[in-house]
């Protein structure tokens, strides 16, 4: 299965997610700190906007690089 095709594990609700969680919004980002695209992740517009809200916090907080 090539990296493009491949679909992120979402257990948890992306709406649940808080700026602590740096594990679960590592997932949404590339090794060079970019917000992975919808297309990539394959979550809902909502639920990308509340993901990278999530990120933007976190970075904002020091808490995620």
């Amino acid at each position: 299965m090539s990296s493009k095709n491949k679909k992120l594990n979402r257990s948890l609700n992306p709406m649940d997610y808080t700026f602590h969680e740096v594990e679960q919004l590592s997932r949404f980002v590339t090794e060079t700190g970019k917000i992975l695209p919808r297309k990539d992740t394959g979550l809902s517009a909502k639920h990308q906007r509340r993901i990278t809200n999530r990120i933007k916090q976190a970075r904002n907080m020091l808490t995620m690089k």
